[in-house]
């Protein structure tokens, strides 16, 4: 699953890269003769479900495909000490079959459908999951969402966690301590925020904090 967090290299390298531009003399936007562009305006239609859901609908029929994008107003700020990195191991958790989907088969459901870019990413203030596929299977992607929306409780076992800890963990290594500078990343938010803020852990969490996480608590 993909972790947000790493937005924060790209802004670095947006910064240092106009910095390069500005003392190399380049000037934005003063060409002689250039006429201002006006950004694009994307139509859409915003309405409340009676349940709460917001949807925000954008139709485009350029190509015969959809994307659905499922966004929860919870993330890695919503955890305390001793419990970091569960917003992101109950993402993993989305994943593992809910009540009327078999376990792995929310990707076997999709991919057979004609799916691109299936995926899930945590950050701070936010978890989402996505995908696109061809606009006749728009029924498919709504149910395989509604029911790990309403039906996961029934499908969380023990052995799903702790495969999916052994993944998070993985993942830890391979994103932040065997990746360059990425230990460095997750230092400098610890000097950014004080231990109290919520943005001062990885939103990955700590291998001990995923470690010791329990059924009860993804529950």
């Amino acid at each position: 699953m993909v972790l947000s967090k790493g937005i924060s290299v790209v802004r670095a390298a947006f910064f240092l890269g106009f910095a390069i531009c500005a003392s190399s003399g380049v000037v934005f936007g003063q060409a002689a003769g250039t006429a201002a562009h006006k950004l694009p305006s994307i139509p859409f239609e915003k309405y409340k479900l009676k349940n709460g859901l917001e949807v925000i609908l954008s139709e485009d029929h350029t190509l015969p495909l959809v994307s659905v994008n499922i966004w929860y107003h919870v993330g890695a700020s919503n955890e305390k000490a001793g419990r970091t990195g569960f917003a992101h191991l109950f993402e993993h958790m989305m994943f593992e079959g809910s009540q009327h989907v078999g376990a792995k088969a929310h990707f076997s459901y999709l991919e057979g459908a004609g799916a691109t870019d299936i995926n899930g990413t945590t950050d701070f203030d936010r978890t989402n999951y996505y995908e696109t596929v061809p606009s006749n299977q728009l029924d498919l992607v709504l149910w395989l969402e509604s029911d790990r929306m309403g039906y996961l409780l029934g499908k969380l076992d023990i052995q799903n966690l702790a495969n999916q800890r052994d993944v998070v963990r993985n993942e830890r290594r391979q994103s932040t301590e065997n990746t360059p500078y990425g230990l460095v990343e997750e230092g400098l938010y610890h000097q950014l925020f004080p231990k109290d803020h919520p943005y001062y852990p990885n939103v990955i969490g700590s291998h001990a904090d995923v470690e010791a996480a329990k059924l009860e608590d993804v529950r």
